[in-house]
């Protein structure tokens, strides 16, 4: 990438903005079903359903009765709504790559793209002041789609302004970074802070 081409920068949010852990619902919801916790983690968090529900199709009621009906849970709304979403926690690697895109937002146009459910986004933006680091926070179901498909990389760049060829991405998934690559956008993937920085710097961008 040439040098001073880059005007924005795009953050994943899960497990670089902030950790989370599927198996900690997982293992809750075992309490009311008598479904195993790996086919509960596959049903909550690698289906259709999710998909639907992180794609904004269908609203967060509708997602849990579904859910409840699959799992045949004896559980409520109200009880479920914790356990679904009490998933995230913020560690000092979060802590590191928050204040770096404070230190970057002066220059850059920031970005947070996200796969995420609108249930979980209330409550990351309830209980942990991630989000303020960013000029835009970008989630599938707003945009109507999950990465890696090319629309929800398009309508971000089309919201940052900019074109693909002067973003650099960042996430911790490598076939999330493929497909922004094959769309003409820089990117690498996350590990660990000092990691982002060098390749930062390698790609022209000021790291104060």
């Amino acid at each position: 990438m040439p040098k001073n081409s880059v005007k924005a920068i795009i953050f994943d949010l899960g497990n670089v903005v902030i950790d989370f852990d599927h198996n900690i619902a997982a293992r809750k919801i075992c309490g009311f079903t008598k479904t195993s916790p790996s086919q509960i983690y596959q049903l909550f968090f690698d289906s259709g359903i999710t998909e639907l529900f992180e794609e904004g199709n269908i609203a967060p009621r509708e997602f849990f009765l579904k859910i409840k009906e699959l799992l045949s849970l004896s559980i409520d709304y109200e009880l479920f709504l914790p356990i679904w979403n009490e998933i995230f926690f913020f560690t000092q690697r979060n802590r590191q790559v928050v204040e770096l895109a404070v230190c970057l937002r002066n220059s850059y146009r920031l970005g947070l793209l996200s796969n995420i459910n609108v249930l979980h986004y209330e409550y990351i933006k309830n209980n942990f002041p991630v989000f303020e680091a960013f000029h835009h926070v970008m989630t599938s179901f707003e945009l109507g789609k999950r990465k890696p498909h090319p629309v929800i990389y398009q309508k971000a760049l089309e919201i940052l302004g900019v074109d693909a060829s002067q973003v650099y991405y960042t996430d911790d998934r490598p076939e999330l970074i493929a497909a922004a690559r094959a769309m003409g956008i820089c990117g690498s993937v996350f590990t660990d802070t000092a990691t982002l920085k060098n390749e930062l710097i390698n790609n022209g961008i000021m790291v104060s």
